[in-house]
């Protein structure tokens, strides 16, 4: 029983990480690394996955979390969750990238693994398409920064807003240009 794991938000200013964790017999034609799809091609194949007798589980660490411990450290933390939300418990986990969660069962890192494993890339789906969620959800709880429009992303609409307004208590305090300057 394989399972892929994957992150998306580790590079954002805002928002938590998440991780997705899946174990599928088969995936829907098309899936691959979610940053090589459109939004509306990621939507559709995290529907397809999620209907294709998947077993898959999604795992977050938050903003605090993020802050407290760094955004690898809450990276992993969010993929541990993940693996351990899966109903199925998997015999080894393909993680995406160099760094592997702390997990009962074995691991293996694949740097790129998003673009090279089927099951990476449906964690990537499923945790992106996940994440954008939250975002569009969390731009109704802290208008005016374009949460919706960027997902939380250094983008020079949000960067300006931030500028303009100041960080709220969803942005990563620890982030440059958010941490404060010694």
């Amino acid at each position: 029983m394989l399972a892929g794991v994957d992150e998306a938000g580790r590079g954002a200013l805002a928002g938590p990480v998440v991780a997705a964790a899946i174990i599928a017999p088969s995936l829907p034609e098309g899936v691959r690394d979610s940053k090589r799809c459109t939004q509306k091609r990621r939507e559709t194949l995290a529907e397809a996955i999620q209907a294709c007798g998947a077993c898959w589980a999604i795992g977050t660490a938050s903003v605090a979390e993020i802050d407290a411990h760094n955004i690898l450290r809450a990276s992993l933390l969010a993929m541990k969750r993940a693996v351990e939300g899966l109903a199925i418990k998997p015999s080894r986990v393909l993680v995406d990238g160099p760094h592997a969660p702390e997990l009962s069962v074995p691991c293996t890192t694949i740097i790129g693994g998003d673009a090279s494993e089927p099951l990476i890339g449906a964690a990537s789906i499923l945790a992106k398409t996940h994440r954008d969620a939250l975002m569009r959800e969390l731009a109704l709880e802290c208008p005016g920064y374009g949460f919706e429009q960027h997902k939380g992303y250094g983008t020079e609409i949000h960067l300006t807003a931030l500028h303009q307004i100041g960080p709220s208590i969803q942005h990563r305090k620890t982030f440059a240009p958010l941490r404060p300057k010694p």
